[in-house]
């Protein structure tokens, strides 16, 4: 039997992708509750009773964003077998999925919650959590290379690791900003051209 006030042939997960994609387009603090009710098609009370809170409702769609739309770094870091192949299939499929017409530019963990009012900083540090978290899956990525001998034993895997998480969320805003997938692309030509230096020692 459905709750009280959710509509007959309610899709929780139907909603939660398109709260997502208005949370990924517009950002937490100016999406409203009215923007959310009408993008999932669903009453107030039903947002509250499926969700708990808007709050809530962020994380879950951050989640669902990381497993689906943002899954290239896992996936690359999986399936590529070498840590300079799997650093540039990152670059490169993120170039793609930024300018992707179909949906959002950009990033939603990078643009969803980067200001926020002191009332919102929990979401704030919510996204920055998820951003250090991708720094740190390529950081292991890279010390993986290490132990493999692909990557020289005194390489600062944490410096490369932000470098390059820095170029990828540089991108973000800038697929944001209207940079088609072409500029982006010349972008991660550049990054990986420097790939030697930014391993050097002390670089």
């Amino acid at each position: 039997m459905a709750g009280r006030g959710r509509p007959r042939g309610f899709d929780r997960e139907t909603a939660l992708r398109r709260a997502m994609e208005v949370f990924w387009e517009h950002g937490y603090e100016a999406t409203s509750m009215t923007d959310l009710t009408s993008a999932m098609g669903i009453a107030s009370p039903s947002l509250y009773a499926a969700f708990g809170s808007k709050e809530r409702l962020f994380q879950e769609a951050v989640t669902l964003y990381s497993t689906t739309e943002g899954s290239a770094m896992t996936r690359a870091f999986a399936e590529v077998p070498t840590a300079r192949g799997a650093v540039e299939a990152v670059l490169r499929e993120n170039a793609r999925a930024y300018t992707d017409g179909d949906r959002p530019t950009g990033c939603m963990i990078v643009l969803a919650a980067t200001n926020c009012s002191p009332a919102n900083a929990p979401v704030r540090d919510h996204l920055a959590a998820w951003r250090r978290s991708g720094a740190e899956m390529m950081a292991e990525r890279l010390r993986r290379g290490v132990e493999e001998g692909e990557l020289p034993a005194a390489t600062d895997t944490e410096a490369v690791a932000a470098f390059y998480t820095t170029v990828v969320q540089g991108m973000s805003v800038q697929a944001r900003d209207g940079a088609s997938r072409a500029t982006l692309d010349k972008t991660v030509d550049r990054a990986m051209a420097a790939w030697d230096a930014v391993l050097a020692p002390g670089a």
